[in-house]
C-alpha cells in the first residue's frame, strides 16, 4: 500500500506528487498493490480515475483517506470503498471456508457492530474530562502514546471527550523565584479533574512529581501511578504520613538514609543489558482487598495479568510501617513479595501499579486501571457503572496459557533460576503456566 499526499492548490486537489513518487517506487522496482490518497476533504471522482489512469492501476485500488473527527472512522470508510473485497481477492483470501452463519462470520458481524457503535457513540459526545499528565518527556509526547491511547480509549468507552494537559514536572518544583512556568504547571494541575503519572527513569523532575501526587492525595483528585508513578506515590506516602521525611529511591539517591525504593535483588547492577524484569506477570490480590478499585474494575478477578518493565521495587522492610499508616498494597506477585498494587482505601481513586497496563490496551477492550481513572475523573456514578460493566463481561487482551518468566517451585528447594547451583537443578521441576520443565 502506498499512501500518498494529494494537497489543494487553488481549490484543485492536484495529483502530481502522487505520480511522481510511484514513478520512483517503480524505478527501484516496486509496484503498489494499493494506492491510499490522503486528503482534507474527500477524492473527488475524476481525481481517483486520473490516479487510475496514470499510475497504471485498477480503480478499486484507489482508495481515499479524507480528514476525519477520528481515526476510528478510517477502516469503516475503507471498507465502504471495496477495500475488503479487493484484500480478499488479492490475497486468495475467498479459498478460506467460511460458513455461512458460522462462528466466524458471528464474530465479524459483531467486532463491525461494535466498531460502528465505537464512531457512532464517538461523534455524539459533546462533554469531556480533563486529565493532567505529569511527565518528564512531555516535550516529545510520542513517548508517551502508549498512554494516549490507553486515555482514548478509556474515554471512548465512558462516552466522553478526552481534554489531556501536558505539565513538565520540573516546572511545579518551586526552585527560587517562581517563574511564569511554575505558576502555569500548577493552575493546570488545579483544574486536574485526574492527574496521572507515568513511567520514567532518574531524578530530574521527581520532585514535582512528589509535589503533584501530594495534591492529588490531599484534594481528593482521581490519581493513576504508572511504574514510576506508582513509586512517586509511595515515596509521598513516606515522607508526608509516615513521617520518612528522608525517603528517597535509591534510583535517584544511592546513599538515602530511608531506602524505601531499591534495587531488586536478582538484577545486576553492573551489566544493564537485558537486565530488568520484563513481559506478562501475575499480580494476585490479596485478602480483604473486596474495596479495592483496580480489582473491582479488573472484573473483581483474584489474579490479573499485565506486562512488566523495570529495575526497582518496594523495599520489603518498609512495608509494615507504610500500611500502619492506612496505605494498602492491594496485589502482589505471585509469591507475595513484591508489591504491584497500591491503593488508599476511601479515596474516590487514588491507585498505583507497577506494571505497564498501556501496553496491552484495545479500542474495544480498554486498559482496566486507565478505565477506572478515567471513569472516576467524570464522576463515581460513572466508575460504578464501568465496574458493573466489567464485572460483566471482560476479557483479558493476553492469550489463554501465555508463558510467564516467574518460575512456581513444585519442591521447597532453593530457586534454581536465582541460585543454580547443581543440587538445587538437579531433580527440580518448575512450572511454568501449567507447563512441566525438567531444568536438568
Amino acid at each position: 500500500m502506498h499512501v500518498s499526499l494529494v494537497p489543494v492548490i487553488h481549490g484543485e486537489q492536484k495529483t502530481k506528487p502522487t505520480q511522481s513518487s510511484v514513478r520512483d517506487l517503480r524505478g527501484l522496482g516496486l509496484t503498489p498493490d494499493l494506492i491510499a490518497a490522503r486528503c482534507a476533504e474527500p477524492l473527488e471522482r475524476t481525481v481517483a480515475s486520473k490516479i487510475s489512469m496514470f499510475c497504471h492501476v485498477g480503480p478499486d485500488q484507489v482508495v481515499a483517506c479524507h480528514d476525519v473527527a477520528s481515526v476510528y472512522h478510517v477502516p469503516l470508510f475503507l471498507k465502504e470503498q471495496g477495500l475488503m473485497r479487493f484484500l480478499s481477492q488479492r490475497l486468495n483470501l475467498g479459498e478460506i471456508s467460511v460458513s455461512e452463519g458460522g462462528p466466524r462470520q458471528r464474530r465479524g458481524n459483531e467486532l463491525h457492530a461494535k466498531w460502528s457503535n465505537l464512531t457512532t457513540s464517538y461523534d455524539h459526545t459533546f462533554g469531556s474530562v480533563n486529565i493532567v499528565l505529569v511527565g518528564k518527556y512531555v516535550s516529545l509526547k510520542d513517548s508517551y502514546m502508549s498512554v494516549i491511547k490507553s486515555l482514548e480509549h478509556a474515554s471512548l468507552r465512558v462516552g466522553k471527550k478526552l481534554n489531556l494537559q501536558w505539565v513538565d514536572s520540573e516546572h511545579l518544583e518551586k526552585k527560587g523565584v517562581e517563574t511564569k512556568e511554575y505558576h502555569a504547571a500548577w493552575v493546570a494541575l488545579c483544574s486536574a479533574e485526574g492527574i496521572l503519572i507515568p513511567g520514567g527513569f532518574g531524578v530530574r523532575g521527581t520532585e514535582g512529581m512528589i509535589a503533584a501526587a501530594k495534591w492529588a492525595r490531599e484534594k481528593r483528585v482521581p490519581f493513576l501511578g504508572i511504574c514510576l508513578g506508582f513509586q512517586i506515590a509511595v515515596l509521598e506516602w513516606a515522607r508526608n504520613v509516615c513521617g520518612l521525611s528522608g525517603a528517597q529511591s535509591t534510583e535517584l539517591d544511592e546513599g538515602t538514609s530511608e531506602p524505601v525504593i531499591i534495587y531488586m535483588p536478582e538484577i545486576s547492577k553492573t551489566q544493564m543489558g537485558g537486565t530488568m524484569r520484563l513481559g506478562l506477570r501475575a499480580t494476585a490480590f490479596q485478602t480483604g482487598t473486596d474495596w479495592s478499585a483496580i480489582k473491582a474494575i479488573y472484573g473483581g478477578r483474584e489474579t490479573i495479568w499485565e506486562r512488566h518493565r523495570h529495575r526497582y521495587e518496594v523495599n520489603p522492610e518498609y512495608i509494615d510501617r507504610l500500611e500502619t499508616q492506612g496505605w494498602r498494597f492491594t496485589g502482589k506477585d505471585s509469591k507475595g513479595l513484591r508489591m504491584q498494587v497500591g491503593e488508599l482505601e476511601g479515596h474516590p481513586f487514588y491507585c498505583g501499579m507497577q506494571a505497564h497496563p498501556e501496553f496491552c490496551t484495545r479500542p474495544l477492550n480498554p486498559s482496566p486501571p486507565y478505565l477506572g481513572f478515567i471513569a472516576a475523573a467524570c464522576g463515581p456514578s460513572f466508575l460504578k457503572e464501568q465496574i458493573e460493566r466489567q464485572r460483566e463481561g471482560y476479557t483479558p487482551p493476553h492469550p489463554a496459557g501465555r508463558l510467564t518468566l516467574t518460575p512456581t517451585l513444585t519442591s521447597n528447594r532453593p530457586d534454581p533460576l536465582l541460585s543454580p547451583t547443581p543440587a538445587a537443578v538437579d531433580q527440580t521441576k518448575v512450572k511454568l503456566a501449567g507447563l512441566q520443565l525438567d531444568l536438568s
